[in-house]
């Protein structure tokens, strides 16, 4: 055996060497053209979509970042040139203290809308989980119907529910004797507006959370969660030390998302504050910008606390973005 397997090596040796020998091809000008264009690809596919967006976002960006440089007034409207003062206007605004107590009330009045959002989502989700096929369909149309609603129709809906003369929350409080709430304002006093706001805002977004927390919960693998009961695990146990840890990704995600939408509630605020609430002491940072600059004709002033909002979300965005990238390369 061992002499046939010298023989077979001796008869293939002459062309091993020879393909060592053999000097290797470079690539030619078409394999390199080939292997540009593959690598250009992703970017040309991209470059409709970066164009329209530029092309949409871009100039009025400009325009927002010239504006918040300039001295811009009602007189400007009418052909006047508009003085230029760089900074000053951020200078403004940051001297101001009304603007950190609104940043403030934004900052706080997002933070509880999302805990509240992805928590009633994640209960939602695991709930969807949980309950059979024909249960599970009508809940899920009724998040469905929820979350299609226009903001300014569902805004419009619970300001009537929380009306003072006719609204049903008062009647209903009242009945069942919980406290004298005929005639209750509930837009009046910055509180209850605001937890009113709430109320919306988490109604409104509560099924995407609880839609995203769902399909993340039909990944989770059976078992390991079979696995982890026939250890001696609890319920609670389990979606505290299996579940949730591999469900992270997905609430990080959603969380990013929300903080991202709550930070720029504009609609509810707005209706809320038209239907008789208080304005003051309930603008949020969005709501703030725009009073200013078309209630107040000073363009300059809104441009310039526009442009605060706008990195705040870019900042938030970012951490979003950073939270996909992580998940990509976890996967």
């Amino acid at each position: 055996m061992a002499t046939v397997r010298s023989a077979t090596t001796e008869a293939f040796r002459p062309y091993a060497e020879a393909a060592h020998q053999r000097p290797l091809r470079s690539p030619s000008a078409r394999d390199r053209w080939r292997r540009r264009r593959s690598r250009a690809l992703p970017y040309l596919l991209i470059l409709p979509a970066v164009a329209v967006l530029v092309a949409m976002l871009g100039y009025p960006l400009y325009r927002l970042v010239v504006l918040s440089l300039q001295k811009f007034g009602l007189r400007q409207q009418f052909g006047a040139p508009a003085q230029w003062v760089g900074l000053d206007n951020f200078r403004t605004i940051f001297s101001d203290s009304y603007f950190w107590d609104v940043l403030w009330r934004t900052v706080i009045f997002c933070m509880v809308n999302v805990a509240l959002t992805v928590v009633l989502g994640l209960l939602i989700a695991l709930l969807l989980n949980s309950l059979g096929k024909g249960m599970r369909l009508l809940v899920s149309s009724a998040l469905l119907l929820a979350w299609a609603m226009p903001a300014l129709a569902a805004t419009v809906v619970w300001q009537w529910l929380f009306d003072t003369q006719y609204g049903v929350v008062n009647w209903l409080l009242t009945r069942l004797g919980i406290g004298d709430f005929q005639g209750h304002g509930w837009l009046a006093e910055p509180i209850s507006f605001l937890s009113v706001a709430t109320i919306i805002v988490v109604w409104m977004g509560v099924p995407f959370v609880a839609f995203t927390l769902f399909a993340g919960l039909t990944q989770v693998p059976h078992e390991v969660l079979e696995a982890a009961e026939i250890d001696g695990a609890t319920r609670w146990q389990r979606l505290w030390r299996v579940t949730l840890p591999l469900l992270k990704p997905v609430l990080l995600i959603v969380t990013a998302l929300s903080v991202v939408w709550d930070f720029r509630v504009f609609v509810q605020i707005y209706v809320l504050q038209r239907a008789g609430g208080i304005s003051r002491d309930t603008n949020l940072i969005g709501v703030w910008a725009y009073r200013i600059s078309i209630g107040e004709n000073r363009f300059d002033i809104g441009a310039a606390i526009a442009i605060v909002m706008v990195v705040a979300v870019l900042l938030l965005t970012l951490v979003y973005l950073r939270q996909m990238v992580r998940q990509e390369d976890l996967s």
